[in-house]
Parts: structure tokens; C-alpha cells; sequence
């Protein structure tokens, strides 16, 4: 089979490896899809900077695979070839206390394994998981969709989730990439409003209020043409109230300090955006004005599977945030578009 790999310097290499077999309590899938996640551009595609569960393990690349069972290994119970499945995409020991509440992602053992990161993911022609490590991907919902919940709407809902967005609140996100995009079309189905958008990107900006994601955007560039800073811009927006909550998506110090500085007193601001220096002027910024700041990481398995039942339900589809699909052949390219920057998001599709 084929698999994509990432040796560092924006470099992408195709390769033909062994087809895997399943052993105890594994599945063999099929991708369908697999999506570019900003963590693999800056950890693994540009340069090699990870350590620890960042670290690059010269595996196939993708955290975010979506496929079809076609191989069941030994004591796997309740699973079929054929069956439709997203991955989630670290392997825990299954054993300690994160693990056991569904946040794998969280798991300190030297057993953690990232797909894509320390064992081999999904930008393959066929892919060997744990079988606990999956979830059903429900009719009505496409390849692509499960592939963009795998970890960008996984990670949305998590944060939208620890700042209890919705409820007729006014909410700011920063960071108008598939993760920003994600957090607004699922806070407007959670009842958020008015969802304000900021980036520095004209073009982002555009795409957000095309998808829905937002009810109006700010310039964050602060370049001579925006209205003033953003925190400014979203006074004027919500006739001087400012929002009561904010979501930064960005992983840009000055981003998130506009997130901080947008809210109301008594405030919450989810950061999910990673790679930043955030300094913040803590008595007069925070304590205060009573604000709750709250770091979001990825997701639990229980709290994605809830996400895709109800996206479902919703007939919301994560795939309107990808705007390049591109086949496997074509990874190159893929990842050097991911890297632009200037569009959503850039799958690979193999079905």
C-alpha cells in the first residue's frame, strides 16, 4: 500500500509499504479521508519540533482518519467489515484515570500512541487501529464530515463545551481557520448570538461569513483600513456590551489577548489555539474583572461520539469547512496548500 510520510522542511515523501493485519482487539480500515491539521504543519511538515506526544516518530502521517472496515482481528466484539467509522486519534493505555474517562488524549504513559504522530495514521490507502479507539460515523454523514470531526470539530465542541457557550450569548472567535470555523457553526447550533468572527485574513473572513459561521467579522491585522483595535471593533458590534464569551482558535499571543480583552466582566475565554506567548496584565485583566480562562485540548471519545450523533441530527456537515480535496497521489500539494494558509480545509479523499 501507499503511505504519505513527513521527514521535516515542507517536505512530503510517498512510499509503498506492507498492507497491515490485525491482531488481538485491532481492525484493518480502508481510508476514505483524511484531513491536514494545523498541528501536523507546525510540528511535523515544516520542521521536526515536537517532544514528548508531539514527537514525529517517522510513521505514516494524518490524526484525522475516517474509513470503512475491512479486516477484524481476534476478540474484537460488536464490529463488522463494512462498518462506517471515525478515528480517534490517540491510543491511551486504557488504564489510567484519563484514559478510562475517555480523554486518551490526555493519557501520561509511555504506552500513548498518536495516530500520524507515533504510530502510523491515516494519509494511507489502509490503516490498522484499536478497536476501542473508533466510533460509529452515522448515516447522512460523509467520509470528509467524520475526517473533519476526527479533530477540528472535536476540539470546537470540547472548548465550546468548557466555556458553556450558547444560551443567547454573545461569543468572539479568534482564528478564522477550520477550527474557528468549526466553533462558530456549532455555538450557532448550540444558540449563540450574535457569533463574531476576527482574523487577519480578508479571505477567511469572507469564507466565515459565507459558511455561516459567523454573524459578522472584525479586522484583526490592525492594519489603516480596520476599524480599530478588535476588542473596540466588538463594543461596537454589541452596542458597547462587549461578548461574554470568546474562543481563540488562532494559537497567536495577540489574538488571544484580544479574546481576553473582548469579553464582559465575569467573562469566559476558551484557548485552543496552540503554539503562543500569551502575557496578560493579570489583576487589572482578569482578576479584576472575574474572567474565567480555560485551556481545551482535543476531546474525549464520549464527548465525540455525542457530536456526531447530534451533527446527524442537526444535518450539519463538517465538510463545508473543506474547501481542497485532493488524492492521495497528490499529497505534495495538499500540504503545501494546508500551509498557505489560504483557504479552509485540505483533505485527501480516497473514496
Amino acid at each position: 500500500m501507499r503511505g504519505v510520510y513527513l521527514p521535516g522542511g515542507r517536505q512530503v515523501d510517498i512510499r509503498t509499504v506492507p498492507d497491515p493485519t490485525p491482531g488481538p482487539g485491532q481492525v484493518v480500515l480502508a481510508m476514505r479521508a483524511s484531513t491536514i491539521c494545523g498541528s501536523d504543519l507546525r510540528a511535523i511538515y515544516r520542521e521536526h519540533l515536537g517532544e514528548g506526544p508531539e514527537a514525529y516518530q517517522d510513521v505514516v502521517a494524518g490524526h484525522e482518519p475516517c474509513g470503512e472496515v475491512v479486516a477484524v482481528g481476534p476478540d474484537v466484539e460488536g464490529r463488522r467489515v463494512g462498518d462506517r467509522v471515525v478515528v480517534y486519534h490517540i491510543s491511551g493505555c486504557g488504564r489510567c484515570d484519563d484514559c478510562r474517562a475517555g480523554y486518551q488524549i490526555s493519557c501520561t504513559s509511555s504506552r500513548r500512541r498518536a495516530y500520524g504522530w507515533q504510530r502510523d495514521g491515516g494519509h494511507a490507502d489502509y490503516l490498522l487501529a484499536d478497536d476501542r479507539d473508533l466510533l460509529a460515523l452515522p448515516e447522512g454523514l460523509t467520509w470528509l464530515d467524520g475526517a473533519c470531526v476526527a479533530c477540528g470539530f472535536g476540539t470546537a465542541w470540547e472548548a465550546l463545551g468548557r466555556v458553556a457557550a450558547g444560551g443567547a450569548e454573545g461569543l468572539l472567535v479568534t482564528g478564522l481557520g477550520p477550527v474557528g470555523l468549526a466553533a462558530g457553526l456549532l455555538a450557532r447550533r448550540l444558540g449563540a448570538g450574535p457569533i463574531i468572527g476576527a482574523d487577519v485574513s480578508p479571505t477567511r473572513r469572507s469564507a466565515a461569513l459565507e459558511v455561516g459561521a459567523v454573524d459578522a467579522v472584525v479586522d484583526s491585522s490592525g492594519s489603516s483600513g480596520s476599524s480599530g483595535s478588535v476588542p473596540e471593533q466588538v463594543l461596537t458590534l454589541t452596542g458597547g456590551r462587549g461578548v461574554e464569551v470568546a474562543v481563540d482558535c488562532s494559537g497567536a499571543g495577540a489574538a488571544q489577548r484580544d479574546a481576553v480583552r473582548s469579553v464582559r466582566r465575569w467573562g469566559r475565554v476558551g484557548l485552543v489555539g496552540e503554539g503562543a506567548h500569551l502575557e496578560l496584565d493579570v489583576s487589572p485583566e482578569v482578576i479584576h474583572r472575574s474572567l474565567t480562562l480555560v485551556g481545551s485540548w482535543v476531546t474525549s471519545t464520549g464527548h465525540m461520539a455525542d457530536l456526531l450523533r447530534r451533527l446527524a441530527a442537526w444535518e450539519l456537515h463538517p465538510e463545508v469547512v473543506v474547501t481542497d480535496r485532493l488524492g492521495m497521489g497528490e499529497a505534495d500539494e495538499a500540504y503545501r496548500r494546508a500551509d498557505a494558509g489560504l483557504g479552509g480545509k485540505v483533505g485527501l479523499v480516497m473514496a
